[in-house]
């Protein structure tokens, strides 16, 4: 028994017939879309809702993690970016040039939740710029979290398309 042949059947790389890709994808894309600035959206939906108590652990929470997101950005925010830059161009050029399956893969996973990043980073600098409590902070975590959702489902529908292209290719090549 070969055991390269056996892990390769096991790891298959080709991403886009693969079921754990898919799940994969929608985790991907569920976290991004309930963790809005590392906030979790039903604190937000439980402050609107009850306010009092609610409504200040979310104000802290949000202080906290506005801070955070700045204070790395301001302290490694170029080092990040070149990797990120690096790591997301390396995978373009290997999977739209090179053709490997694996890299088209995660760049469509990597690119758009690099963009949703970068606007966790713009929203967390109007939040702290403009000082946003209560109902102004519910509105701007608000429309975040539908900005997320609209990239993350214009995401997944580019990944199904080119996937079943992918799979429609593999499938009519001859040998």
């Amino acid at each position: 028994m070969d055991w390269t042949v056996l892990i390769f059947d096991l790891i298959d790389l080709r991403s886009f017939s693969n079921l754990w890709y898919w799940i994969a994808l929608a985790v991907a894309w569920s976290s991004a879309s309930h963790w809005v600035l590392g906030i979790p959206y039903d604190m937000v939906l439980r402050a609107r809702r009850v306010g009092g108590q609610a409504e200040q652990d979310l104000t802290d929470i949000t202080r906290v993690n506005v801070s955070r997101i700045l204070y790395i950005v301001d302290e490694a925010g170029v080092i990040l970016l070149a990797l990120l830059a690096f790591a997301v161009t390396t995978l373009i050029l290997t999977g739209f040039v090179y053709g490997s399956e694996f890299a088209q893969a995660l760049v469509l996973i990597l690119l758009p939740l690099s963009i949703v990043g970068m606007m966790s980073v713009a929203t967390a600098r109007k939040i702290r710029h403009s000082g946003e409590a209560g109902e102004a902070l519910h509105r701007r975590l608000a429309l975040h979290r539908i900005t997320v959702q609209v990239i993350g489902m214009i995401s997944i529908f580019v990944t199904a398309f080119w996937g079943m292209l992918q799979n429609f290719n593999i499938s009519i090549l001859p040998g």
